[in-house]
């Protein structure tokens, strides 16, 4: 025994543990260090030094070798490679010129190019940075407020955790085993959505304060359409991606290969110094190994929860309680806004998931619309004070912009998402209409009527 409770009271020691846990996140430990040594001494206390050993030194392996993991590194490939490819810079400079002549014109082409961004990168981190060093100077040039400029960024960033192909959704299908591409799939039209009131928010902010935000106008057709061969090649890669999941005719992982491989020959073409290409690799080699860190250290905290009995234990008295299942859900999610205020995004889900997700399935909730509706949540906790990573990534690529006044500019922007969660709660079939549209079916009916007029 380590915590002097003894192996007949497992729940006890699961409740202890727990509490550790926060305890050591709120004192800053990071949440992959914490959730590994917090899940060790349990199962040291629940099984013993051997047994805890054997359980822990398996799952490296066994989750690195998951084959569904492996969609990860292909889509945050295609992030960093079409960054250094130009790709972005061409994607910002057509939403302008499109985009530039409504209230708030270059706010609102940020928010588009960056869900367009998004459809190639997986990673919210990742588009802030981006779009750090290419729209916020642009806005600033223009004579918008400073809080916009990086408000707007850091929460149109957060876009890439909910639009396909997104990194996020592919911890939560992975933990909760569910299908890969329905959930990325079920993310697509959630995102759209998201990016459409992102942008009502603009418009009104920008009709009340026009000074803080001024439209850019005075490009021609001509301009508009010569922008449209360089957004191409992203539109080419999202088309792959999707067709090729929806279809069925490619896995996610064999789908984000495809579209790694169609970006890489597309960078390779227009002249891509091989730095820049080494440079990309690099970055996702990074990431990716820190997205595998964390899921390690936090699987051996949920291997640990399993012994302990508190999953089942949670789930019987959620269900038992005499109140509305929306209202529990609710609840939940406002636990969830909590939370994210001092953890980051994907540790929050790593270690709720495993107690929350059997209590929501229980209470007969989809899978994967509360799936789209925690990976928004999981949104939220980017730009909220005071662990909003992605605020902090707008700051350190701009340290110009102080944290504060990063922090002020997305409150709107949180006040949006709060819109879009109300919106997916009351009409579910935003996130469900898609993955649950029988493709092949309209298919034939479709190639059944152009025979029909034929003959």
């Amino acid at each position: 025994m380590i915590l002097g409770i003894g192996m007949s009271d497992p729940f006890t020691v699961g409740v202890i543990t727990i509490c550790l846990l926060l305890f050591l996140i709120f004192m800053g430990v990071r949440v992959v260090f914490a959730a590994a040594i917090v899940g060790l001494l349990g199962l040291i206390e629940l099984r013993g030094w051997g047994p805890a050993a054997g359980i822990i030194g398996t799952i490296p392996h066994s989750k690195s070798s998951t084959y569904a993991l492996s969609v990860l590194p292909m889509f945050i490939f295609i992030g960093f490679l079409a960054f250094h490819a130009g790709m972005t810079q061409q994607l910002f400079d057509a939403a302008r010129k499109w985009l530039g002549w409504l209230p708030g014109g270059l706010a609102i082409a940020t928010v588009f190019a960056t869900a367009g961004f998004a459809a190639v990168s997986g990673a919210s981190t990742a588009t802030a940075a981006v779009f750090s060093r290419v729209a916020i100077p642009e806005m600033l040039k223009y004579g918008y407020d400073r809080r916009m400029a990086a408000g707007v960024v850091a929460s149109a960033g957060t876009l890439a955790t909910l639009i396909p192909p997104s990194a996020i959704l592919v911890i939560y299908a992975i933990i909760v085993e569910q299908s890969v591409g329905k959930l990325l799939l079920a993310g697509f039209l959630p995102g759209i959505f998201s990016a459409f009131v992102y942008a009502a928010i603009i418009v009104i902010w920008a009709m009340l304060k026009p000074e803080q935000a001024p439209s850019v106008s005075g490009f021609t057709w001509g301009e508009r359409m010569r922008t449209i061969p360089g957004i191409s090649p992203i539109i080419l890669v999202v088309i792959i991606i999707m067709t090729s999941i929806y279809g069925g005719w490619a896995t996610p992982t064999e789908a984000g290969a495809l579209g790694a491989f169609v970006v890489f020959i597309l960078a390779l073409v227009r002249g891509t110094p091989l730095k820049s290409i080494k440079d990309s690799l690099m970055e996702s080699a990074k990431l990716t190994v820190m997205i595998f860190s964390l899921i390690w250290g936090v699987l051996i905290f949920v291997r640990f929860l399993g012994f302990s009995g508190i999953p089942g234990a949670f789930t019987e008295w959620v269900v038992g309680l005499d109140v509305a299942p929306m209202t529990i859900m609710i609840c939940i999610l406002l636990a969830y806004a909590v939370l994210g205020m001092f953890m980051d995004a994907i540790g929050m889900l790593l270690l709720t998931l495993p107690v929350v997700y059997p209590a929501v399935i229980a209470l007969g909730f989809d899978p994967i619309w509360f799936g789209i509706i925690a990976v928004k949540m999981a949104e939220i906790c980017l730009i909220t004070p005071p662990i909003g990573l992605n605020c902090f990534v707008v700051n350190g690529v701009r340290p110009d912009i102080p944290l504060g006044q990063v922090f002020r500019g997305v409150a709107l922007f949180f006040i949006a998402d709060v819109v879009t969660i109300a919106a997916l709660l009351m009409f579910p079939e935003i996130v469900t209409w898609l993955p649950n549209f029988d493709f092949a079916a309209w298919w034939e009916g479709l190639w059944a009527a152009s025979e029909a007029v034929t003959n």
